[in-house]
């Protein structure tokens, strides 16, 4: 009998240490997993604190160069605005060069007549002094400026002589 209660105390001394064993894992793990979140939260959380401030300085650094670059859109668009509208102001330039044209010629017409009054003692009577008496407003001096455009007209026209010149003559019957 005595050999049956060593068997039987040695057998639940090997449960008992077996038992042991597993409540201590047991208990082991069942710790670990009700301190696993926590622990993981916590890494959660240093690692947002460590990059927090930089994540934010870039954002508005981003912001900044964000409108930097919207105002040189607008630099840019009014830019383009501008040039489009130097490109498409070419006809009032051909318009401009053709009234200079005309006013030249009348200015050289007037000149021609007003020599041809001079003769006549009576200069009151002239088309320069006719076509500026219903004039109501006083046009500064623009001889020298005339002189000068009209000596490039002449110039043109004479080194123009052989070529197509029927542009630049005009009718002496636009004054009557």
């Amino acid at each position: 009998m005595s050999n049956k209660i060593v068997k039987k105390n040695a057998g639940d001394s090997e449960l008992v240490n077996k038992t042991r064993k597993a409540s201590e894992k047991i208990s082991e793990n069942i710790y670990i997993v009700a301190n696993d979140p926590s622990l993981a939260f916590y890494r959660i959380q240093e690692h947002v604190r460590k990059v927090i401030q930089p994540i934010l300085d870039k954002r508005l650094e981003v912001i900044h160069l964000q409108n930097n670059l919207q105002g040189h859109c607008y630099d840019m668009e009014y830019s383009v605005g501008a040039i489009k509208g130097i490109e498409n102001s070419e006809k009032f330039f051909r318009n401009i060069q053709e009234l200079i044209k005309t006013s030249i010629f009348l200015k050289q017409q007037l000149k021609y007549e007003e020599g041809k009054n001079k003769t006549d003692k009576d200069s009151k009577n002239s088309v320069y002094k006719r076509f500026s008496a219903h004039l109501t407003l006083d046009f500064p001096d623009f001889s020298g400026v005339v002189r000068e455009t009209s000596q490039r007209m002449e110039t043109i026209m004479i080194s123009n002589r052989g070529q197509n010149i029927g542009e630049l003559q005009r009718s002496h019957t636009t004054l009557h």
